[in-house]
């Protein structure tokens, strides 16, 4: 081999090694916000214990930017499924694109409504979470991750087949795979088109008063 092509073996099988590694982590950044946006009760519920405004505030607004941020991270991330380079090639998990999409459904929501103070938007988007969590981690622990697990799969009534069903690539391509990442980046288009749109419509409106706010922990009214 010449050095020009032991490089671009190194270049290759170090991105591989990168966004599989990457799709192995990722369940744990999804469990962390699942369990950070659904812990909001027991946060609330702590602060109205808190006797000192200036305390409250600082947990409450430490809390939102830790849920969002771990949303937002876990955006960013899901993001390469929808590169079909790597989706394809590397076999990721068969739903992970339409995974990609709900999650930035949900940051739609946040980005539109108030999921804090209206109870149906933090519905909507509890529900969305929850959806596009399981997209992702059944398919990653079922198929990426039990993919060398076959033998076990098959004493289970003959199931060795559900790993190469739940990858888009195991060893022979997934007929479901383009169809999902066709749809997957169609839908992400429409959503950002949406949003572009929104945000162009409102530009140059007469920008509304300040409204008064209210911190979910105390009931006070803090100025936004």
């Amino acid at each position: 081999m010449t050095p020009d092509q032991i490089t671009q073996s190194f270049v290759n099988g170090g991105s591989g090694w990168m966004v599989l590694s990457l799709a192995a982590v990722l369940p744990i950044l999804w469990a962390f916000t699942l369990i950070v946006h659904f812990s909001r009760p027991y946060v609330l519920r702590f602060l109205q214990g808190l006797t000192l405004r200036f305390g409250g505030d600082v947990w409450w607004l430490s809390y939102v930017l830790m849920r969002d941020a771990l949303m937002i991270l876990t955006l960013a991330l899901s993001v390469i499924f929808l590169m079909p380079n790597l989706y394809i090639g590397l076999g990721l998990p068969i739903t992970a694109p339409l995974a990609t999409v709900v999650l930035f459904w949900a940051m739609v929501v946040k980005l539109t409504r108030d999921a804090d103070d209206d109870p149906q938007a933090f519905r909507i988007v509890s529900v969305l979470l929850v959806i596009a969590s399981a997209l992702y981690i059944v398919p990653q622990i079922y198929g990426l991750e039990a993919a060398s697990e076959t033998d076990i799969w098959n004493t289970f009534g003959g199931l060795g087949w559900v790993p190469g069903v739940l990858s888009a690539n195991q060893g022979w391509l997934n007929p479901a795979a383009w169809p999902i990442l066709i749809i997957s980046l169609v839908l992400f288009g429409l959503t950002g088109g949406y949003l572009f749109t929104r945000f162009l419509l409102q530009l140059g409106r007469e920008d509304h008063p300040a409204s008064q706010q209210t911190m979910p922990a105390t009931g006070e009214r803090m100025p936004g």
